[in-house]
């Protein structure tokens, strides 16, 4: 079974003053439409917050993540800091009944940052749950994996890409708490990987190209 569908979204992490610029390259010159505007999702916490930005392709969207220093860094500063302007953060995944996705994946040895999210981002309803970091260093500095469900996955009209300004305030929390635990674990334990596994042989897409032309 096929659990991933598509890409829902890609948050990049843009460097201060940066949003605006970001902004009008993917609106004015790819087209897209922006949804939602966020400019402080931690409006009230002393520390540290971010800018979010949202932009709507139809079939995936674009979010924009921008650091707010205070009293510490911005986790979106750290993580600017060490990739760059620009860089992909994470990338949103569009699962096919989540939960038992989510069953599956733990049995494979991956991990969570959270609990999952749901929230009505405007459109309907979503789910959401995000990973822990690729290799086990600062949270904030590492990218990490994020997999949605929306309405619209079990035969539904499916709704336009949209996006939560509370989910944003969510996983900025999530990474927060994990800085403060000192969190290293890695988004997966390869160890439950059965040795001796090799992939299985690719489609030979030559071959299957005459036949498809044939039908």
């Amino acid at each position: 079974m096929k659990w991933i569908k598509k890409v829902d979204h890609i948050t990049y992490a843009v460097a201060k003053g940066m949003m605006n610029k970001w902004a009008w390259y993917h609106i004015e010159i790819e087209g897209g439409t922006l949804v939602n505007r966020i400019d402080d999702v931690n409006p009230n916490d002393p520390s540290s917050s971010m800018k979010l930005w949202c932009i709507d392709f139809e079939t995936f969207g674009i979010a924009l993540v921008e650091g707010i220093d205070r009293a510490e860094r911005s986790q979106v500063s750290v993580f600017v800091e060490k990739h760059g302007d620009h860089s992909v953060q994470h990338v949103a995944y569009d699962t096919v009944h989540l939960g038992a996705f989510l069953e599956r994946a733990r049995k494979h040895g991956v991990r969570l940052r959270g609990e999952t999210l749901l929230r009505n981002d405007g459109f309907g309803m979503v789910k959401q749950v995000f990973s822990k970091g690729y290799d086990g260093e600062d949270p904030a500095d590492m990218q990490f994996a994020e997999y949605v469900e929306r309405q619209g996955a079990h035969g539904e009209a499916e709704p336009a890409i949209t996006f939560s300004s509370r989910v944003g305030k969510g996983f900025y929390y999530q990474i927060e708490q994990a800085r403060e635990q000192k969190d290293r674990e890695t988004f997966i334990d390869f160890g439950r990987m059965p040795q001796g596994w090799r992939p299985p042989a690719p489609v030979d897409l030559d071959a299957e190209l005459p036949r498809a032309l044939d039908r």
